[in-house]
């Protein structure tokens, strides 16, 4: 049985050996059955083999953030140039109508808010009302290294046997707390975790260093998490940075729908994920687009 004492560290990540994949075009996904490759199929661009998701569950445990006070207001004229919304079952019901007819991550879990310890949560969401929503994915918060890293664990197991029996993708998020680096040996260590529990994707922060051995070091698409709002150009340079290192998309909230133009922002990340642009280029897209 492994051990944490005397464990050498991993190092050899073959980040220049590209993987193989045969029969579908997401890594590591060619095993799963029809119904996690079509709704894979539909939140990641088939041409590209990236996404781009736009977070607003922040409500769950923030209440009431900053560009999000009206979600109806302000991100629904965003929806049209997402892949994916990444969202709250209570937002997509009240702020979102169906007719938008985009492809949902559904925020799954819960049970704690900033007032208390975050990592204390628990299943919130049943797979029948995924279902009934029509979730493409179901988003899953695990903390590891906190407090109640077990229950976010076990949530995460579950989450992924109820996605298999109904063929929905189960998408680990990664979060950090505030006594964690958001190092590449954590995120390494937190990106494979969710891998090995099976869910089809991981969401997880970019880091400077070494984030190709995190992206190699996990069997499945990454995408990477917005975080704290950055300027604009800072921003696109993390987006470009990440795609460059192996990242498959991007789930950006406050770096969008804070912006002080948060459709040219959106355009501008798109250009990155799916045509390829330099962070240099999609900021003069932004600058362009700005206020027209």
């Amino acid at each position: 049985m492994a051990d944490a004492t005397g464990n050498k560290i991993a190092k050899n990540y073959y980040v220049d050996v590209k993987v193989k994949q045969d029969g579908f075009y997401l890594k590591g996904l060619n095993g799963y059955d029809w119904g996690i490759q079509d709704r894979m199929t539909r939140m990641f661009n088939k041409k590209s083999g990236r996404t781009v998701m736009l977070a607003f569950d922040h409500g769950y445990i923030m209440g009431p953030t900053a560009g999000l006070e009206r979600p109806d207001v302000t991100v629904l004229p965003l929806a049209e140039y997402a892949d994916v919304l990444m969202c709250t079952r209570g937002a997509l019901r009240g702020c979102i109508p169906s007719t938008v007819n985009k492809p949902v991550a559904l925020r799954c879990t819960t049970g704690a808010t900033l007032l208390r310890e975050l990592s204390y949560e628990c299943l919130g969401v049943d797979i029948e009302d995924a279902v009934r929503l029509n979730a493409s994915a179901m988003a899953i918060q695990v903390f590891c290294g906190a407090e109640y890293e077990h229950n976010s664990l076990e949530n995460l197991a579950k989450a992924v046997d109820a996605g298999l029996r109904y063929g929905i993708p189960t998408l680990g998020v990664t979060a950090v707390g505030k006594d964690m680096v958001r190092d590449a040996r954590y995120l390494g260590m937190a990106t494979r975790v969710c891998a090995e529990l099976g869910c089809q994707f991981v969401k997880t922060y970019y880091c400077a260093e070494g984030f190709e051995e995190v992206v190699a070091g996990c069997p499945v698409p990454i995408v990477i998490a917005g975080g704290k709002k950055l300027p604009e150009n800072e921003a696109l340079e993390m987006c470009w940075k990440a795609i460059d290192e192996g990242a498959s998309g991007v789930d950006m909230g406050r770096n969008i729908f804070q912006s002080d133009d948060p459709v040219s922002m959106l355009k501008a990340v798109r250009s990155i994920v799916h045509d390829g642009e330099t962070a240099e280029k999609a900021y003069q897209m932004y600058c362009d687009l700005k206020g027209k």
